[in-house]
């Protein structure tokens, strides 16, 4: 039986009912929740995504029961149970008496402030959260199901299946969620580490690492109330092939994670927690492999969210700004080199205009000398501080901090495997050898865009440019007196760039040098 309601037109105040009024709604790729005063419930959409089938109502009961079914193994007290919703003319009821039109989990509602996603974005994470969280997962994962059925799901077989399912997934996506050299690094590393490690994969079957696990374990997924009690749940339900396999798979997910909110140091200790306490000895030789699949399929459902029209446009930005950061984290995994582009030159020579052009063509991390500047300084990036040259918020002492601030922020995304567009003007060949240096270190040589033009083009520019929302703050005078101390670049891979061409013939220019 086909679904024919569109949930997302009366999913409303006005046409569903409650035991209360007080209720709001989100969706999912996968889901609508509906959130009461002390109840949520889940509702299945009608779609078919290959790897998951809830395209009809009996299809969604099933798998509304065996999600109840299969996350009481980990938080018992909070799945309540499958209810239905009826229907009486164009109104709705959730838990109404009759024959169902459709299904809904329903879910105590855990306490909001204990989500563990919203604790990791203001840094209130600790050690102890990560001890509630080992403590449940070692006995979870020694009692879990196993056996021959289960230890298929972690065969080279499946998991290279799950891995190119992913790939083919994902292709429509390049050039908007990760580049071609991304994907290619990924696809290539994943390949050769699959048929390099046959003889590790068949130990851990041998060995009772195969379980019947969560699939989904992620801080999203995970609730603290205060220190006292942990509630891990949302497990997967709708595949086993992806809920089964190594208990390393299920572990690198939430490192995964860790890693993605900044938190390395969790990361890190969490896994060396787990090892302790649990006698995995070989878990560290999968945890890049298992993390890199797990930044894959997490970038994969962005996609699948920013590709659906039926989700609000600042909902699909968000999506695939999300999906990009973890492809690039996969990317990381993968052992992956970023590049760094800084497009330098005076002020008013555009250097700003095609760097920001050229960020809407590939994902990467845009780093502004004028933002950063501002930043340090609690100042408003649009509103500007008109000073002498090398005065006021321009004085030689907050360029340098300004420059140290960028390089800091620099290496900082290129540790987690995203690439950087530079913004500044590079004057001092000393600013460019710090950065240089920097990058060295980690094995990275950059690209110079140069941009330059003659004084009259840039003196209309700057005249233009005062009259609209900019964070540069420089006058033509500005740019004279730049132009008298400017240190001209002679770095490896330069591109010297006369910027009085269309920005959409530079744009190619510079996409052929990056090749990013």
């Amino acid at each position: 039986m086909q679904s024919s309601i569109s949930w997302d037109k009366v999913l409303t105040r006005d046409s569903l009912s409650f035991e209360t009024k007080d209720f709001f709604i989100f969706q999912t790729h996968i889901s609508y929740v509906i959130i009461t005063d002390h109840i949520v419930y889940k509702i299945k959409k009608p779609v078919d995504f290959g790897f998951l089938d809830f395209t009809t109502l009996e299809k969604r009961k099933f798998y509304c029961e065996q999600e109840v079914l299969l996350n009481r193994r980990l938080c018992g007290d909070l799945y309540l149970g499958v209810v239905g919703i009826t229907q009486e003319n164009d109104h709705y009821k959730v838990e109404g008496e009759g024959e169902a039109i459709e299904y809904a989990v329903k879910m105590k509602r855990l306490p909001l402030e204990g989500m563990m996603v919203d604790l990791l974005s203001k840094g209130q994470v600790t050690f102890a959260h990560i001890d509630l969280i080992v403590k449940i997962l070692v006995p979870f994962y020694k009692v879990a199901e196993t056996g021959e059925r289960i230890n298929y799901y972690g065969s080279l077989e499946v998991i290279s299946y799950n891995c190119e399912e992913n790939f083919t997934q994902t292709k429509a996506y390049i050039g908007q969620a990760l580049t071609q050299r991304k994907f290619n690094q990924i696809v290539n590393y994943t390949r050769e580490f699959l048929s390099k490690n046959r003889k590790l994969f068949e130990k851990r079957i041998r060995e009772g690492f195969i379980r019947d696990g969560h699939g989904d374990l992620y801080s999203a997924n995970i609730c603290f109330d205060n220190l006292k009690r942990v509630y891990i749940f949302d497990c997967i339900e709708f595949n086993e092939r992806f809920r089964c396999g190594d208990v390393a798979s299920d572990l690198s997910f939430l490192a995964m994670d860790l890693d993605y909110h900044r938190r390395r140091d969790l990361s890190q200790y969490f896994i060396e927690r787990y090892q302790k306490l649990s006698n995995d000895p070989d878990l560290h030789y999968l945890l890049d492999f298992y993390k890199c699949y797990r930044a894959y399929v997490r970038g994969k459902i962005g996609c699948f969210t920013f590709g659906d029209l039926k989700v609000p446009p600042e909902e699909r930005h968000r999506a695939l700004k999300s999906a990009q950061r973890y492809f690039d984290l996969a990317f990381n995994y993968a052992g992956g080199t970023p590049k760094v582009a800084i497009f330098m030159g005076l002020s008013g020579t555009g250097k700003t205009t095609l760097a920001k052009n050229f960020i809407q063509k590939v994902p990467a991390v845009y780093i502004s000398s004028d933002i950063v500047r501002k930043e340090l300084l609690g100042l408003r990036p649009e509103e500007h501080y008109y000073a002498d040259f090398e005065k006021g918020i321009y004085s030689p002492e907050i360029t340098e901090r300004t420059y140290q601030a960028m390089i800091e922020s620099t290496l900082e995304e290129i540790s987690y495997g995203r690439d950087v567009v530079l913004d500044a003007t590079f004057r001092e060949k000393r600013h460019r050898e710090w950065l240089k240096e920097a990058l060295k270190k980690r094995g990275i040589v950059p690209y110079w865009i140069f941009c330059h033009a003659s004084d009259e083009v840039i003196k209309k520019r700057i005249e233009n440019r005062s009259k609209e929302k900019s964070a540069s703050d420089a006058l033509f005078e500005t740019y004279l007196a730049q132009k008298r101390r400017f240190e001209p670049p002679t770095e490896e891979r330069l591109l010297r760039l006369e910027t009085t061409s269309s920005i959409e013939e530079l744009i190619v220019q510079i996409s052929q040098f990056l090749q990013f």
